[in-house]
This record gives C-alpha cells, structure tokens and sequence, in this order.
C-alpha cells in the first residue's frame, strides 16, 4: 500500500486521548485504530499478531536468516492529543510547495505562513500534508504507525535484504503520558527498539527531561471581610506570593536546549483555599533533584512565615532521562545514524525538551531511542508533514533493520 495513502486512512479514524479519563485506553476510539491495525497485520502475514483490552498492538515479522540477531522493534503511538479536536480531519496534499502562504481555510482565514512557521522553507519544492484549518492533522504519531507499518510490508517485499526478528508494537495514550504504562516489554521480547515519534527529519533523540509534578494546597481562614483584619488569610494572595518565589528567568518561555525550569501548568483559589500545580524539568539529575527540593523549601518558608500547615507540598517524579540507559548501549544510537545517512538524511542528535513513551520504555529495560517521523507543528491547526520526509523515516526504519542482520553480534 502506498505510504501516503496508508497515512491518510489512519487519520481519518478520531484517536484523540482524554488526560482526564482514568480508563485505559482514556477514550474507547482509540480502539478503532487499534482494531483496524491488527486486521491489516494479519492481513499482511505477520506472526504473533495481538491485541489486548487496552488497545496494544503488537506483531512479528519473522527473521529470514540464519545468523544470530537481536529482535529489535519499532513503536508508535495510536492516540492524538487532546489540545485539539482530531475528529473529521481533512487532509490535502500541497503538490511542490513554492514557499508562500498556504491557505488551510479561506472562510476562517487560517493560514499556514513562512513568516510565522519559517521552517516551511526548508521543505520548498516539496509536497506537504496539511489540514483545513479545523483540526489537527494527527501526524503525531500516525505518520509513525505508517512509517513503520509501509517499512514492514518493503522488508516483505524484498526478501534480498535479510534481517533478524523485527517486532511492532503500538500502543494508545501517550498523549497523556500513559502510552508506557502498560506496554509489556517482556512479550515484545526485544533487546532495544526505536519509537518513531519525532519531528523534522534526521531528528534523533536519546536525550529527555527528567520530570516531576509538585502540587501545593494552600489553606486560608476565610471570614467577613468587614471584620477581617488580624484574622483573614487570603489562599489566593498566598498563591500569588508562592509563585513569585520561583525563578522568574526558569520558565519554559526563557529557556531553551539543556536549560532546565519550573512551569505553572494549575491554578485555582479562593479565599479559604487555593492550588498551585508546577511541573518541574531538568536534563541534569543533579540539578533536577535540586530543583524538586527546592519546590519543597518554598512550602517550608511559606509555613515559616504564616504557620505550620498553611502550604503542603506533595513533589512526584514523573520520568527521567532516557539517557542514562542509552548510554549503556551506545550502539543503538550509531545504527541509526548510519541507516539515516543511508537513507540520504544527516543525523541531528537533539535533547527532547520533553519525554517520550521510550524514556519510560528504556527504564522498563527497552532502551529506546526517538527517531524523526517528519512531522511539525504538532497538536494544532497548522501540523503539517512533506511526504518527502516520511519516505525517508520509512526507509530509515528498513536501513536499521538491515544494519541490524550486517552487524557482528558475537
């Protein structure tokens, strides 16, 4: 099946994922993907294909040679993100694009421009997937499931290239930060893997944030205020105090590369009551694990200074640098680079400012590096992917498989 084609079908079907939702998967569509993934699969003639009651996929393409070769797989998640509507996407293909304005939606006046989104030059001349203007496209991460699932069926295709146990495996909720959670590393039996789940081409990334939410709850007194004085505590005045006490300069919109920071992601408040909820990120362990204790120092000065028991902080990791685990097997990093380069892209290794199912997937003992989809400006209106770069992912995803069964593993 053409690439293209494939990509285009697997964004029809409404995937988005619900933060709010504690089933699994968050949302019962996500499971129309899935379904429609296992069938074609089996279609396909692939081994051990399954599904279970939370919307995991996975399947094997057998080896077809006889020298020993790790399995290795490849891995993409079913989910769109909740930012933004991913029902009735409407795709168009924008043949050679010459580097002007794209409009996505004449009647709405949405429109894709170079002067906001300059990275489009570097794709002139090329053929770009776009949306109406209305949704997201959904190439985060079904470019990926495409990729990966037209990468199989070349392998199938060409048996003169020979190659170990190569397994799939797609999984739903990594949106909201569960894709990993229930992904069983032990029966997709494979000694490292690959998500294909990053953004412009020759992307690679093996390097994240280590992350950690700290919630405050903020206790006030509440009573008349025309009888308030020396008793009233306002929560919400403690609020904004509290969050003064952060770094101004360590927030996401003043940081960049390995720069860590402090984003307030929740605030609510009364006056009795009020929470303030941070997310905290830091490439260094080091200074991450300072960052959290000073999370923890900020309730304590608070409740020096108003009382015991005015702030409570609860700080909880959330995941950590894949790094660290991919430093144990740094050849899983030099494969890749060698099947981009043969795949005619040049490697740009970038730290993720951010996490990926495969930096809690490389804790759970899959190390798991993040390679390009070629996708951009995900979760929004103006998403949009040049076929050009998701032919190259696609071939990438083969040269790995082949380096693979080249490679001396003795």
């Amino acid at each position: 099946m053409d690439l293209v084609k494939r990509f285009l079908g697997y964004a029809a079907v409404d995937t988005q994922s619900d933060e709010n939702s504690e089933s699994v998967p968050s949302t019962a569509k996500q499971k129309n993907l899935a379904v429609l993934l296992k069938n074609e699969l089996e279609q396909m003639g692939l081994e051990d294909v399954s599904m279970d009651d939370m919307g995991y996929v996975y399947a094997t393409l057998p080896a077809n040679t006889d020298r020993k070769v790790p399995a290795i797989g490849f891995i993409s998640h079913i989910d769109t993100s909740p930012s933004m509507s991913g029902l009735n996407v409407k795709p168009r293909i924008v043949e050679r694009y010459d580097g002007g304005d794209i409009v996505l939606n004449r009647e709405q006046n949405i429109v894709l421009s170079p002067e906001l989104f300059p990275e489009l030059l570097n794709h002139k001349g090329e053929d770009l997937i776009v949306t109406d203007g209305t949704t997201l496209l959904g190439a985060d991460d079904k470019a990926g499931i495409a990729e990966i699932v037209t990468a199989v069926e070349y392998l199938q295709a060409h048996p003169e290239i020979k190659h170990g146990k190569v397994r799939v495996g797609f999984n739903p909720d990594e949106e909201i930060g569960m894709g990993a959670a229930h992904f069983d590393v032990a029966k997709f039996g494979c000694e490292f893997g690959y998500t294909v789940d990053g953004g412009e081409v020759g992307e690679m990334e093996f390097e994240n944030f280590n992350a950690a939410k700290a919630v405050f709850k903020i206790q006030g007194l509440e009573v008349h205020p025309g009888y308030a004085k020396g008793k009233m505590v306002n929560a919400s005045l403690l609020a904004a105090e509290l969050i003064n006490m952060f770094p101004a300069d360590e927030t996401p919109g003043t940081t960049c590369g390995y720069e860590g920071f402090y984003h307030i992601v929740g605030l609510s408040g009364e006056v009795d009551n009020a929470t303030v909820t941070f997310i905290i990120r830091d490439h260094d362990r080091r200074k991450f694990e300072a960052r959290k204790a000073f999370a923890i120092q900020v309730a304590d000065r608070m409740n020096g200074k108003y009382g015991k028991g005015t702030v409570s902080a609860a700080v909880t990791d959330q995941y950590y640098n894949m790094k660290e685990q991919i430093d144990k097997v740094p050849y899983v990093v030099d494969i890749a680079c060698e099947a981009m380069r043969m795949a005619g892209v040049e490697p740009v290794k970038v730290p993720i400012r951010g996490g990926t199912d495969g930096a809690q997937l490389s804790f759970k003992g899959l190390p798991c590096p993040n390679l390009f989809a070629g996708g951009m400006n995900f979760h929004g209106r103006y998403e949009w992917i040049p076929i050009q770069s998701m032919e190259k992912a696609m071939m990438t995803v083969v040269r790995i498989v082949e380096l693979c069964a080249k490679r001396d593993w003795e």
